[in-house]
């Protein structure tokens, strides 16, 4: 048996990801933006895994240009988000209309440059190319039969696991932006990790990921709304003769953005002891069972003591 096909199938699963998300993008769906840009950074975590001891694969070269695509999504992913939030606010009570309007307005001028910004860049980085890499990945995978790639991502998921308690202890339980934005983004790129080894059918660890991605998604939103309160301090600064909204309804707006994050900075407070036990596991059991090669792997799993602590008994 071909031990190679499973990433293979791992691979063109994300590469067709990236494809249908990318086509989304340009053709102006929002949601296009923001899955083309994931389906990017997921691909680009598998390749230095899958093509370990590989050679002529052109792999450095198809991150490259992935790294590119994620770099130019970006610049629009932002303000969509932004937007999305602005949306929802206008449906609550004492939200002050005239001032959410004028924010509107100034996020959705930012965001038609961005996207013509992000359009050009896109038409830069030559998809065409890219899939002849990725197949030249492919060609080397399908040949393969070592089995590297399992220690290199078990050097990966720990080496990221460390890093992200680094930034939990750096963060504390304070609400500190900056901080809890470093632990959104270890938080990330360990999850990204790690469903790799599930994907694969290395080591499934599905309650690891859900657990990581619960916190990655509370510390997502604080940080949209941060990103929201930003172009709300902009408009405020804008001279008063550029526009219509009085400082009181802008100052009404930010402390109702202020209220949420600390709202989410609460929830992140109360799932630390979920997200210890979740990186504990992936510092030690997760990398010991991949490079021990086993073949009928069980699901990792909580200990029992790991999981009342997180349900809280």
């Amino acid at each position: 048996m071909n031990r190679s096909l499973p990433l293979v199938r791992l691979l063109d699963r994300r590469s067709r990801a990236l494809r249908r998300q990318l086509a989304a993008a340009v053709a102006g769906k929002d949601t296009g933006v923001h899955q083309a840009r994931v389906a990017s950074r997921r691909l680009r975590e598998a390749l230095p895994v899958l093509t370990q001891g590989l050679h002529h694969t052109k792999a450095g070269k198809a991150r490259r240009k992935i790294r590119k695509l994620t770099e130019a999504l970006g610049t629009v992913r932002e303000l969509d988000v932004t937007l999305h939030l602005i949306d929802e606010l206008a449906d609550r009570q004492g939200i002050p209309h005239a001032a959410l309007a004028e924010v509107r307005a100034d996020v959705m001028e930012a965001r038609e440059e961005r996207r013509a910004l992000m359009l050009k860049r896109l038409d830069g980085v030559g998809t065409e190319k890219l899939g002849r890499r990725l197949a030249s990945v492919r060609r080397a995978l399908g040949d393969a039969t070592a089995q590297a790639w399992r220690g290199t991502l078990a050097v990966r998921i720990a080496r990221r696991a460390r890093r992200l308690e680094r930034a939990m202890q750096a963060a504390g339980q304070i609400y500190a932006p900056e901080s809890l934005h470093q632990v959104r983004i270890a938080a990330k790129k360990l999850r990204y990790a790690l469903e790799i080894a599930d994907e694969a059918g290395a080591v499934p660890c599905r309650d690891v990921v859900r657990t990581i991605k619960r916190v990655q998604d509370t510390l997502g939103r604080l940080h949209d709304l941060q990103v929201l309160q930003h172009h709300v301090a902009a408009v405020g600064a804008a001279p008063r003769h550029r526009r219509s909204t009085p400082d009181a309804g802008l100052a009404v707006l930010s402390r109702m953005i202020e209220d949420q994050c600390r709202h989410l900075h609460g929830r992140y407070v109360a799932s630390l002891v979920a997200l210890r036990a979740a990186v504990d596991l992936a510092r030690h059991d997760i990398p010991v069972r991949l490079t021990a090669r086993v073949r009928s792997a069980r699901p990792v799993k909580m200990s029992l003591p790991a999981r009342r602590r997180a349900s809280g008994g």
